[in-house]
């Protein structure tokens, strides 16, 4: 049997392994204190401490509106769900406020005209993604690094988990073409793994723990991520400046929607975004968090303090980690490194979920991933900073049901002094009755405190947009800030009780034992139908037209009040439909951002280079077993094979039943038909049986 020769550029450098011990959150290592600055305890005043002062300001204004006194379990109930939800409205204001204390850390030693002297790993960890897109977006940033002179200081590392067949086949594909790409200007490796332990953390930690000790830093990023070149070398700069700082993150911008939800997104983002980054910057100093993705790490302080360990119990609160990116900032941050966020940095953009449906698949992960914090939220030696990302994020995956249950809660009181009356005299004799109080008054004066509040990081955001020339230039003006800022505010405020309704749902599931699995994100555009729409959206049609009658029938002078959230809940098919489709007409145009108008020139390299990648993608399975030049691409890209690993083949049994069937398959359409998937992931996977593959049936007639 002969068997197509390997190609002899290897996938992936020699191995340069690095332990990464498996961390025990119950003992805490011992660390070297982190000095703050004044500015940052003067934020975390700002923020923390103007939220305190403002939800106890919000509760005795509240218990003011009932007289002082809950008489009813409802109203106690009441008070208990406005306080928190008033106290979470706040938390955002004065975090926005605290950016006043944000400004650039000057570090020594940071020098923009000196050489690196550092290595740098590019990483994108992928699943199941388009490879065209990714491919073209790690050429396009490659290109520019070697543009600029620093092409020998970083490699790019793709590090697949892909499991479907077709994928993989266009996955390896796209890596020879980019490869071949950057040949010259800067080096390109593929591994992709054959068991998917841990998910993304055991992804980054199969690499280190192989290859590691080759890299100073390594940066992370989304499979729709994308920086400017500047951007990249500055990150390594830092940190070459910094010697014990763990993890840098970027502020990445959400960039290339093109429906109207996600361009919705992106103006929320590109116009509240700074503001709020500057506050939790601010505020958060050197005990940083890390959004999992456009961040540069320290190789060696993730190695000795992010080893995944395994959350006890049973799924969903056991088991992997799956919001790692959190733990790992904890647990560096814990290990005496620093961990902060740059805002001035720029350059640096990410995807946004293009319809209601994609963001509430996403966010279902990420419930269960930022709840499963409750069981590290209590680990040793955690900085007090680091416990509170924990706890805001998994408050805001609560306070949905939070505000449901103040809702709920408000109509049943209304309802009770509807329907029930009331003794005002009591069972023991008085001269006077005991009138029920509710001061109506006090209660919309603490309503629009509680609006004022809560639009208050849009207002600030929108003022800085428009009081900077250059970037007030860079929107088309302030009339397009004004504009597109009343427009998404009246749009967001209908989805709200839609992802309201979604985030509970999510969160019941969660607490009923239900595991969210590991499926591919959707990132595309896609019409969607209106029996998917009222399919999917069925049950908030229901409770907003019950809500909408029992309201006109008993409280119709509360209408007016409730108008949003049940317009948005019996809206809720034709908005998802209307904002998950591509739209560039007449008001849309409002929600463009300034990377709409003048798109950076990484996004436009990578989208033309898109084209060429999609050509090179166009590839199947089938095509391997027929076409020798795509075997020996697609043989290049696995690791050699050792002897342990050719006896293993031997007595693997996927690997008889596949050979078997390929022996009795008459033509490489039957051959493909007979496979079963896992057969048809071996066959790629083993070299001898993909090589005598090819070569029984491209010699076929």
């Amino acid at each position: 049997m002969t068997a197509f020769p390997h190609h002899p550029l290897l996938p992936t450098p020699d191995k340069a392994p690095l332990e990464m011990p498996t961390q025990d959150l119950r003992k805490a290592p011992a660390r070297q204190r982190i000095w703050q600055t004044p500015q940052v305890y003067l934020a975390r005043i700002t923020a923390f401490g103007g939220a305190a002062a403002l939800t106890i300001y919000g509760f005795m204004q509240m218990n003011l509106v009932f007289g002082n006194e809950t008489s009813t379990t409802l109203q106690s109930l009441l008070l208990g769900f406005f306080t928190v939800t008033f106290g979470w409205i706040a938390l955002s204001s004065t975090q926005a406020l605290a950016a006043v204390f944000s400004g650039r850390r000057e570090v020594a030693n940071e020098s923009s005209d000196r050489p690196l002297t550092s290595r740098t790993a590019i990483i994108m960890p992928v699943y199941n993604e388009d490879p065209a897109t990714t491919c073209a977006a790690l050429q396009a940033i490659g290109e520019a690094i070697a543009d600029r002179g620093e092409g020998s200081a970083f490699e790019i590392f793709l590090l697949s988990d892909t499991t479907d067949p077709a994928v993989w086949a266009q996955e390896t594909a796209c890596f020879s073409r980019l490869r071949q790409g950057l040949k010259g200007k800067m080096q390109v490796w593929y591994r992709r793994r054959f068991d998917n332990v841990g998910r993304k953390a055991g992804n980054l930690r199969e690499f280190v723990e192989q290859w590691g000790a080759r890299y100073d830093h390594m940066l992370v990023l989304d499979a729709d991520s994308l920086m400017a070149a500047d951007t990249v070398i500055t990150l390594a700069r830092r940190m070459e400046a910094a010697p014990r700082l763990g993890i840098l993150q970027s502020v990445p911008v959400l960039m290339g929607g093109t429906t109207v939800f996600a361009r919705i997104q992106q103006f929320a983002g590109r116009v509240y975004g700074p503001i709020i980054a500057r506050g939790v910057s601010a505020w958060q100093g050197l005990d940083g968090n890390y959004w999992g993705h456009n961040a540069i790490i320290r190789v060696k302080a993730f190695a000795e303090c992010c080893g995944m360990p395994e959350l006890p119990g049973r799924k969903p609160f056991g088991g992997h980690v799956m919001s790692h990116d959190f733990v790992e900032a904890a647990l560096i941050r814990r290990g005496g490194w620093q961990v902060r966020m740059d805002t001035d940095l720029g350059g640096s953009w990410e995807g946004a979920p293009q319809s209601l449906l994609d963001l509430a698949a996403r966010d279902r992960r990420w419930a269960q991933g930022n709840l499963q914090h409750v069981k590290v939220v209590g680990a040793r030696g955690l900085s007090a900073s680091n416990r509170a990302h924990f706890l805001i994020g998994i408050g805001s995956y609560l306070m949905s049901s939070i505000w449901l249950a103040m809702l709920v809660t408000g109509g049943f009181l209304t309802a009770q002094s509807l329907l029930y009356e009331r003794d005002y005299f009591g069972d023991e004799p008085q001269l006077f009755p005991q009138w029920p109080i509710f001061d109506a008054q006090r209660m919309m004066w603490l309503l629009a405190l509680s609006m004022a509040l809560l639009f208050l990081p849009k207002i600030l955001g929108a003022l800085r947009a428009i009081s900077l020339p250059k970037l007030r230039r860079s929107w088309g003006g302030a009339g397009r800030i004004l504009g597109g800022t009343i427009l998404e505010i009246l749009l967001s405020a209908l989805l709200a009780p839609i992802l309201m309704l979604f985030q509970v749902q999510q969160v019941f599931e969660i607490l009923s034992g239900r595991d969210s699995g590991w499926s591919a994100q959707s990132r595309g555009a896609n019409d969607m139908s209106w029996s998917k729409a009222f399919a999917s959206h069925g049950v908030q049609v229901f409770i907003g037209l019950a809500a909408s009658v029992t309201v006109v029938l008993f409280a119709p002078n509360q209408i007016i009040w409730l108008a949003p959230v049940l317009a948005g809940l019996v809206l809720s098919p034709a908005l998802s439909r209307f904002t998950g489709r591509v739209m560039d007409i007449g008001l849309i145009r409002l929600l463009y951002i300034p990377e709409d108008r003048n798109p950076p020139p990484v996004a436009l390299r990578a989208e033309a280079l898109r084209a060429d990648f999609d050509i090179v993608a166009d590839v199947t399975p089938m095509m391997l077993l027929s076409d020798p030049k795509l075997n020996a691409r697609h043989l290049s890209s696995l690791p050699p094979v050792t002897d342990q690993s050719a006896d293993d083949n031997k007595m693997d049994l996927d690997v008889i039943t596949t050979r078997a069937k390929l022996s009795a398959a008459g033509n490489v359409d039957q051959a493909i038909g007979w496979l079963t998937k896992k057969e048809l992931t071996k066959l790629l996977s083993t070299p001898e049986l993909l090589s005598w593959g090819c070569e029984k049936f491209s010699r076929a007639p």
